[in-house]
């Protein structure tokens, strides 16, 4: 059966491009429907698309394995942009009025917009983050009906390259898929997904531990603080464990098998081979060797991540703590060595979204890697289904009203020979045409007026219109001689 209503979404990740379709449920779940991915390494680095070709081609064979399980097409998709590039650029806008006045919806409008038009070199502002309104000496978030004098918006735009847009945009023209409304930031709808509104308001930052890139979002007072995206992923240490001469893909069964970010040697007294991890090919290695390369990219990204919270100002305002998600938070033991580096207590990781996610054949799996999927598909409120344009209905012309009732509508010949007795009458009357004005007329006016008027009946006014001798049939008759009067046989014939 064909699926007529559902929303549908694409994340284009650095290791995958990801397609889902599903629908809400009224309890604020989603059930999935449908799920399809491929490949990005060919098309994908680090979150932007530099090879539009084989993009477009990918993301043409998810549309087409969507539209095969849902059994209908898809007119549109929800995105989400992310990459290298995304960051956060503090931006301030001021105003002073001539007097002290209400500060009005239309004043902030102007002042938003002028925080928008703000040029940038080579990068684009993809959303904005209001902060706070500074009127007068006041700090205020909802300023609209406040009085003062002098305001200054504060703003927190979120920015990329241009060209990470205009390749993703190029990719999707290419492969004729319609982008449902404008290009969602990704790191916000995952935040939306993960986060509870306390965490939000108490202070939280949200570490998105991707395959290429390591996205890093800080909230306070449910207002986003801060975000940046560093270019340290899992793939990193996956590259560093085939430094023992294996193929990455190997290597990165090894690390989810037995990789640990804080690994330790069980030390015997007794004499023991140490703990050994194989291959499929049948080659072992020692587990101390493969989780000393593992924790050690593991500390850089992880110091990198706490540094990037030092810079932004509010590692001491995160009373909700940090939050772990995405692919590269399945490392055992990463919370242990994240709280090692930062002194910080409360670490957790959000293995899928909040809401309640019925999965399709068990598809995506809830291990984290598909949150920042599931928040697009959470995010979308419009109907992707492609809706069947009716054809217009022919107008049906209305029929002809007979005026004639039941008699008969006078058709030509009837016409051509009433109009010839006609003729003939008046030429039986009088010779010329002022002699049968003047014989004919007083002749008939005399004499047959009065004799028709004496001897003959008098119409029966209870006569139906549309019988014999009734009102129609007397239009039909009058008709008939007023053509005859005007056309002669000739033109008649």
């Amino acid at each position: 059966m064909a699926t007529t209503d559902f929303i549908a979404a694409i994340e284009l990740g650095s290791s995958k491009i990801s397609g889902i379709a599903g629908k809400k449920e009224n309890d604020g779940g989603i059930r999935v429907l449908a799920y399809a991915c491929e490949e990005a390494a060919s098309s994908i680095y680090k979150g932007a698309v530099y090879n539009v070709d084989k993009a477009a081609q990918a993301l043409t064979s998810i549309i087409n394995k969507l539209e095969e399980q849902l059994n209908n097409s898809i007119a549109k998709v929800y995105v989400g942009i992310s990459g290298q590039s995304l960051r956060t650029v503090r931006n301030a806008v001021s105003r002073t009025l001539d007097e002290e006045s209400i500060i009005s919806q239309e004043l902030i409008d102007e002042i938003c917009d002028e925080n928008r038009n703000n040029p940038l070199v080579d990068m684009c502002i993809l959303d904005v983050a209001p902060q706070e309104y500074k009127i007068d000496n006041a700090q205020h978030i909802e300023p609209i009906g406040v009085t003062g004098k002098d305001i200054t918006g504060q703003f927190l735009n979120i920015v990329a390259r241009s060209s990470l847009k205009k390749n993703l945009e190029y990719s999707f023209e290419q492969a004729k898929i319609e982008i449902a409304d404008d290009l969602l930031v990704a790191p916000l709808a995952l935040a939306k997904a993960v986060l509870t509104e306390n965490e939000m308001r108490a202070g939280c930052a949200l570490v998105d531990f991707g395959s290429a890139t390591t996205t890093i979002s800080i909230y306070k007072n449910n207002i986003l603080r801060y975000l940046c995206v560093l270019p340290l992923g899992g793939n990193n240490i996956t590259h560093d464990i085939t430094f023992l001469q294996m193929e990455e893909e190997d290597a990165e069964k090894l690390k989810l098998k037995y990789g640990d970010a804080l690994y330790e040697a069980e030390t015997n007294d007794d004499e023991e081979a140490p703990a050994q991890c194989t291959l499929e090919d049948g080659r072992t290695f020692e587990l101390e060797l493969l989780n000393n390369i593992i924790s050690a990219r593991t500390e850089e990204i992880l110091a990198n991540v706490w540094n990037q919270l030092q810079l932004s100002g509010y590692e001491d305002k995160l009373y909700a703590g940090i939050v772990f998600t995405g692919g590269g938070s399945n490392l055992k033991n990463l919370e242990r060595a994240f709280r090692r580096i930062s002194k910080m207590e409360k670490v957790k990781t959000a293995k899928s979204i909040l809401p309640t996610v019925h999965l399709f054949n068990n598809e995506p799996r809830k291990d984290g890697t598909h949150n920042t999927l599931l928040a697009l598909l959470l995010t979308g409120k419009e109907n992707c289904c492609l809706q069947e344009v009716k054809p217009a209905q022919p107008v049906t012309p209305p029929q002809q009203l007979n005026v004639f009732g039941n008699d008969e509508m006078p058709t030509q010949q009837a016409r051509t020979e009433e109009g010839t007795n006609a003729q003939g009458t008046d030429k039986n009357t009088g010779k010329g045409t002022d002699k049968s004005t003047e014989k004919g007329t007083n002749k008939s006016t005399g004499k047959g007026t009065g004799k028709s008027t004496g001897k003959g009946k008098a119409p029966n006014p209870n006569t139906k219109p549309g019988g014999k001798g009734g009102v129609f049939s007397g239009i039909g008759r009058a008709f008939a001689r007023f053509a005859g009067d005007i056309f002669d046989d000739d033109d008649i014939k």
